[in-house]
C-alpha cells in the first residue's frame, strides 16, 4: 500500500480499534487505547520460557507404572491434543485475520506480543511431549482423530471463513459486524471458554502432586490467555463505544447463541476427557464450571448470564480468577517475573 502524502497529524480522535486513522505507521502517541499499552507492558514483565522448568519429576511419574491411572494418563493426553491445536489456531487468527484491521497502533503492539506468546506455547506443548516421549503423530492430530476436539475447532474455524479472505476489509456495517464477531468469537469462546475446562483438568494434576513441571507451564499459558481475553473482553467494549450501531439486539442474541452452542461443545469434550471422572471430578460437575465459566464472560461484555451456577470447582477460584494479578495459583510462582530472574 502506497504511503499517502498529507501535512495532517494524527488527532487522537481519529485513533479507532477498526476503521482508524492510518496505522501505515507505528506511531503509539497520541494513545487512546492505553489498555493495549498496560497489556504490551504486562506481557513483557511477564514473559517465560518452558525449557526454565525442569521436567524430570514428571518423567518419572510418566514412566512410573503405579503414579499415573490408566484414566488419568488418557486425560493428561487429550487435554494436550487440544492445547496443541489451539494455540496454533489462535496464532493464525491474530497474524492473518486481527493484525490487518486492526488500526490502532497500541493494539497492534499487544497483537505482536500475542502473537509470540502463542508460539511460546505452541512451544512448551512439543517441549512436554518430547520430555515425557510421547507419540507426537497422536497427540498433534487429535484435532483430526478426536470427535469432541474436532468439533471445537471446526467450530471456531467456520468463524474465519470470509475474515481470511485476502479481499476482506472493514468499513461497512456488515464487515465491521463480521469483524467484531471473529473477535468475540476467539475471545470469549476459544480464549474465555474452551481453554479452561482443560486448565481445571491439569490443575487436578497438580493437586495431587502429579506432572507438577507440566502443570508449572500450563499455569504460566493460563496467566497469558487471562491477559489474552481481558485483552478481547476491552477490544468488543471499545468497539461498543466506538461504533455502537454494530452492537444490535439481533447481533447480541447471536453471541449469546454461540456461546450457549460452545458451552455444549466443551461439555462434551469433558465428557471425553472424563468417562469416568478423576481428582473428585466428573462429567456432570464439568458442565456446571463451564456454564459457571460462560456466564462470567457474557457478563463482561454486558450480555445477560444464561446458567446463573455456582462454581462446583471453588479451588480452581484462585487460579482462574482473572481480576487476580499475583498469587493466582496458590501452591507456586506467587510474582512472575523475567525469563533470567526466575527461581525455581
Amino acid at each position: 500500500m502506497p504511503i499517502k502524502k498529507t501535512s495532517e497529524r494524527i488527532d487522537i480522535n481519529q485513533r479507532r480499534i477498526i476503521n482508524g486513522a492510518d496505522a501505515d505507521v507505528m506511531q503509539l502517541y497520541p494513545m487512546r487505547h492505553t489498555f493495549a499499552w498496560e497489556a504490551y507492558n504486562a506481557g513483557n514483565a511477564n514473559h517465560w520460557l518452558p525449557t526454565e522448568i525442569m521436567m524430570q519429576n514428571d518423567i518419572e511419574q510418566w514412566r512410573a507404572d503405579d503414579v499415573l491411572s490408566d484414566d488419568e494418563r488418557a486425560a493428561f493426553k487429550t487435554v494436550l491434543g487440544f492445547f496443541s491445536t489451539a494455540d496454533s489456531i489462535a496464532a493464525n487468527n491474530i497474524v492473518i485475520a486481527m493484525y490487518k484491521h486492526i488500526t490502532s497502533p497500541e493494539c497492534r503492539m499487544y497483537l505482536l506480543r500475542q502473537g509470540y506468546e502463542e508460539a511460546i506455547h505452541t512451544h512448551a506443548y512439543q517441549y512436554i511431549v518430547e520430555s515425557l516421549g510421547l507419540d507426537e503423530g497422536e497427540i498433534f492430530n487429535m484435532y483430526r482423530e478426536v470427535d469432541a476436539i474436532y468439533d471445537k475447532a471446526s467450530f471456531i474455524l467456520t468463524f474465519n471463513e470470509g475474515i481470511f479472505d485476502p479481499s476482506f476489509k472493514t468499513g461497512t456495517f456488515e464487515a465491521d459486524q463480521k469483524f467484531l464477531e471473529n473477535i468475540a468469537v476467539f475471545s470469549l469462546i476459544m480464549e474465555g471458554i474452551f481453554f479452561y475446562s482443560s486448565f481445571a483438568v491439569i490443575f487436578g494434576f497438580h493437586r495431587q502432586n502429579k506432572m507438577i513441571g507440566s502443570a508449572e507451564q500450563i499455569q504460566y499459558i493460563m496467566r497469558d490467555e487471562s491477559q489474552h481475553l481481558n485483552f478481547g473482553i476491552n477490544l468488543i467494549n471499545t468497539i461498543k463505544d466506538e461504533q455502537p450501531e454494530l452492537w444490535t439486539e439481533e447481533f447480541q442474541a447471536h453471541l449469546v447463541g454461540l456461546i450457549r452452542e460452545a458451552v455444549d461443545l466443551e461439555a462434551t469434550f469433558a465428557a471425553t476427557v472424563f468417562p469416568k471422572g478423576i481428582f473428585g471430578m466428573n462429567a456432570p460437575s464439568f458442565r456446571q464450571y463451564i456454564e459457571h465459566i460462560a456466564d462470567r464472560r457474557l457478563a463482561r461484555v454486558g450480555l445477560p448470564k444464561q446458567y446463573n451456577v455456582t462454581n462446583p470447582f471453588p479451588w480452581m477460584s484462585e487460579a482462574a480468577d482473572l481480576n487476580k494479578e499475583k498469587n493466582f495459583f496458590e501452591t507456586r510462582v506467587i510474582e512472575y517475573q523475567t525469563g533470567g530472574a526466575l527461581d525455581w
